[in-house]
């Protein structure tokens, strides 16, 4: 898909890109850092019909909503192309014995064969996480391996 980056002098920058129904979706970023949302008008793409201002929170918010889901979906259908090898997406339950506690310290790798390759909390997806990384309730865990490496993983982040 092709990105359109237009320079508006003395304002920002506008990085758009249209959608296959014809819209335009864009983003203008002001040069004191203001970030705005926009989007076309069905009938003339030359027209913007909504247009809303973003914070940073926001913005990271939205960048993750619309991530999130797409980089599971790459997982899943990536692994459908290796035999014996599965995704899953695990929750992370509050009081888990690996919640507030590392990576690292799950030795998941060495004990299972899984490899954990990204943690979804609040809506935000830390891809390959490293040792260092502090687990904590309700973080979505997800997992690559075997059928079997990944039944044994559950057990180890539920029960320890």
């Amino acid at each position: 898909m092709d990105v359109t980056v237009t320079p508006l002098p003395g304002l920002g920058t506008q990085q758009e890109f249209t959608t296959g129904s014809g819209r335009r979706i864009g983003v203008i970023t002001h040069r004191d850092g203001r970030i705005e949302l926009i989007v076309s008008d069905a009938q003339d793409p030359d027209k913007i019909c909504a247009a809303t201002e973003l914070t940073g929170e926001e913005t990271s918010t939205l960048a993750n909503l619309l991530g999130a889901p797409q980089l599971v979906g790459k997982l899943t259908e990536q692994q459908r192309e290796v035999t014996g090898v599965t995704t899953w997406q695990l929750p992370l339950v509050p009081g888990s014995p690996y919640d507030g506690r590392t990576l690292g310290e799950t030795e998941m790798r060495t004990r299972t064969s899984v490899s954990i390759v990204a943690v979804i909390r609040d809506g935000s997806v830390h891809p390959s996480p490293r040792p260092d990384f502090v687990f904590a309730g309700e973080d979505l865990v997800v997992m690559v391996g075997t059928a079997e490496g990944l039944r044994a993983a559950s057990e180890i982040l539920e029960n320890g």
